[in-house]
């Protein structure tokens, strides 16, 4: 097993966009490790910030290859040997807090509640990376969760370049504060290498993310990336220690929940040998459906449910 790290370059990274077509910007083999640092931010913000931004920030902004969307990802990595098919298993190793703000946004039109806010409000929040706390302008400070909100794989080359800020069937924008360090998340790929990207930082953030953002901030991630030929999804999933977590991705928040409720059926047939109709009822009685976020165009619903309890069948 090889250790790398990629860093935050204009050429490195691209903003806004996932593309099939966009070149690997480091190849590694199946089951290594890499360690990626990632941005978030604007370069007005650099000036209203209280301390430490990684100085690549405005180079990355001014020079690398964007599209309308915000995020700013670093990749795409190449892993030897994943073909259209398999599924990319993404351990999440480490997630380190890399600046030291992080920024929160309400948007006119945009947010769960698009009409209730008429004037833009960017907050921008101080972080004590050694507390890992961050006190809000009105006095209240907050435990630190760090996670990374886009975690994806180039889409099918037909999809052409398509936003970062929708979820779909790579992954990308999922926004779920479940997939901290520790956790590992299942993506199909389809592309040859897979091509994994990531960034969108964000320091914590609660289901739903309702505002818009969570606190958006500068993260380095540590991932071992691993080529499953032999497992076969169509839209991600993920588990930490204690849980698997099942996902739907759509506009409608009830197309949402029917995807992340067959998903996690299907997972407890594969996984547990559960008939249709005992892990329907399973789920019904113990699995917590949970609404991941419901401000990126296509909503999240994330189920999880307890592996103890599963796995406790003799």
């Amino acid at each position: 097993m090889t250790a790398h790290h990629l860093t935050c370059t204009p050429q490195t990274c691209h903003i806004g966009f996932f593309d099939a077509s966009r070149a690997a910007q480091t190849t590694i083999a199946s089951g290594d490790t890499i360690t990626i640092d990632t941005l978030t931010g604007t370069v007005p913000m650099i000036a209203m910030a209280p301390g430490y931004t990684p100085p690549e920030m405005k180079a990355v902004r001014e020079q690398a290859e964007a599209y309308p969307a915000a995020h700013i990802l670093t990749g795409p990595v190449a892993v030897s040997g994943a073909e259209p098919g398999d599924v990319l298993e993404v351990r999440i190793l480490d997630v380190k807090l890399r600046q030291d703000w992080g920024f929160n946004l309400i948007r006119p039109i945009a947010g769960t509640l698009p009409d209730d806010f008429t004037s833009e409000r960017l907050m921008i929040i101080p972080i004590d990376r050694e507390t890992k706390t961050c006190k809000l302008p009105f006095g209240l400070t907050l435990p630190l969760s760090p996670f990374f909100g886009v975690m994806g794989l180039a889409p099918p080359a037909s999809w052409g370049r398509i936003t970062s800020v929708i979820p779909r069937a790579h992954g990308g924008n999922i926004d779920n504060k479940e997939l901290g360090a520790g956790a590992t998340l299942y993506l199909p790929v389809h592309v040859a290498g897979a091509m994994f990207s990531c960034g969108d930082g964000h320091g914590v953030q609660g289901d739903g993310e309702v505002c818009l953002t969570a606190l958006e901030t500068a993260l380095t991630g540590t991932f071992q990336l691993i080529v499953r030929k032999d497992m076969k999804i169509a839209t991600p999933r993920a588990e930490t220690t204690t849980h698997l977590i099942s996902m739907g991705f759509d506009p409608s928040l009830d197309r949402a929940m029917e995807t992340a409720l067959r998903q996690m059926i299907a997972w407890l047939g594969e996984r547990n040998g559960l008939s249709p109709e005992d892990a329907y009822s399973l789920c019904s009685l113990i699995a917590d459906f949970r609404v991941t976020q419901t401000v990126n165009g296509s909503k999240g619903i994330h189920g999880m449910l307890a592996k103890a309890i599963v796995d406790s069948r003799p």
